[in-house]
Order: C-alpha cells, then sequence, then structure tokens
C-alpha cells in the first residue's frame, strides 16, 4: 500500500489557497472599492439603486443620440480595476450578438457585471453569478429582453431542437405558457412575459431579497429594441 503524499505542507498551502477563496468571495476590501469609486468620475460615492438605475438608462439615451462619452475606457482605467472590481449595476442579458451591453450602455471597464445566456434566463448558476455582483457592489440588476429573441421564437413554435438547446426553452416556457392564446403568438409579449418571469425567479434568492429589503439593491426588467437600440423598463 503507497504511503500517502499528503504533507502538513500540503496542509498549510491547502488552507492558504481556502484563504484566498474568502477573499475572492468578498471580491474586493473597503480600500479597494474606495479608491476606485472616488477615481470613476461618472459615478459618486453611495449609490443607491435608483441612481444607479438612472445612470444606466442615461447611458442608453446618450448611445441612442450619438453623444458617446465613453467612460471608463483608457488604459489608465484598465490598471485601475485590475486592483479590485466595484460594478455599480448589474445586467442578466442575452447572448445574442446584436445585444453588446457595456457598447449600448456607454459604459468602460469595471462599471457593468455582466451574465449573458440564450433568452436571459435565470439557473442557479446565473442566480449566484448575479449574488455575486451584487456583493460587490451592483445596486441594480436588469434582466434584459430584447426584439426577435431567438429563444423566445424557438420556445413559441414547440419544434424539436438539437443538444442541450431544449433545456434553454424549458426554462422560458412558464412565460410562454403564462399567456393566452394570441399572446402565445406575439413575440415581443412573450420576451417581455420571459423577462418578468426571470425577475421574479431572481427575487427568489434570500441573498438579493435581503438586499432589496435593505434598500441596497433594485432588481428590474427591460426591453430592447434591435432597430432603435432603445431599453425601455417593463
Amino acid at each position: 500500500m503507497k504511503k500517502s503524499k499528503f504533507s502538513r505542507r500540503t496542509a498549510i498551502k491547502l488552507g492558504s489557497l481556502s484563504l484566498v477563496s474568502l477573499g475572492f468571495i468578498r471580491g474586493i476590501n473597503e480600500a479597494s472599492a474606495e479608491d476606485i469609486m472616488a477615481k470613476n468620475k461618472s459615478l459618486k460615492p453611495n449609490l443607491n439603486p435608483e441612481e444607479a438605475l438612472e445612470l444606466l438608462l442615461e447611458g442608453n439615451q446618450r448611445f441612442i443620440s450619438g453623444k458617446l462619452e465613453n467612460p471608463n475606457v483608457s488604459f489608465n482605467r484598465i490598471q485601475e480595476v485590475a486592483k479590485g472590481q466595484n460594478p455599480f449595476a448589474a445586467i442578466l442579458g442575452c447572448a445574442d450578438s446584436r445585444v453588446p451591453l457595456e457598447i449600448l450602455f456607454d459604459r468602460g471597464f469595471g462599471d457593468l457585471f455582466v451574465v449573458r445566456n440564450a433568452g436571459n434566463i435565470v439557473t442557479a448558476e446565473e442566480t449566484g453569478s448575479l449574488e455575486f455582483g451584487a456583493l460587490i457592489g451592483a445596486k441594480v440588476i436588469l434582466v434584459l429582453g430584447h426584439e426577435s429573441c431567438g429563444a423566445v421564437t424557438a420556445t413559441i413554435a414547440n419544434k424539436p431542437v438539437p443538444g442541450n438547446i431544449q433545456s434553454v426553452l424549458n426554462e422560458i416556457k412558464p412565460a410562454l405558457d403564462s399567456l393566452n392564446t394570441e399572446q402565445k403568438k406575439d413575440v415581443e409579449t412573450v420576451v417581455k412575459a420571459n423577462v418578468k418571469l426571470q425577475v421574479e425567479n431572481l427575487k427568489k434568492s434570500s441573498v438579493l431579497s435581503n438586499l432589496i429589503a435593505e434598500n441596497k439593491l433594485q432588481i428590474v426588467g427591460g426591453y430592447y429594441d434591435l432597430d432603435t437600440a432603445k431599453v425601455t423598463l417593463i
């Protein structure tokens, strides 16, 4: 029988890794968060959820009007956020290539905590990711659906799909089932119903619901128009 190679030194190393993991969960320490916020000229300390949402929508309006400020896209900003992150907002968006979130909200490095998948659905992994984003600074979570969403269209069609795509459609189907026969035919209506469903799914998280109760977080839904680039709240 071979002698175990697990030594006291290995145990110490593993213990150190555990401490590093704890540091990851905390994300950043207070000093680095304050430092990043102070250097971010477009934000102010102690941003509340309403102000965070307003910043997002203002950025989208700048994008639409062509009056881009391109904040926090410099090499200096890259070096600043390399020390730690403090995003002011988190977004759960669709993986659709036509919906580049930082661009359409006119934001830069370290501003947004972004999670994307087909159909902007909420699963355990997405919930955990957004819990992390909220705990390290995001004051608002925006679930963003969009015009002509392929995942929603496929759910409406209800035809066989290859691979694991069906698992995505299964998460959207409850939104479809909540609508009447006529509503189910309209992709935009189903997209918006899906956004509302995913918002409610996120609110089931004890981490996120506690932050909401403490007025430290807001979770909202939105709809992105591919033709105009406008984001409207649902």
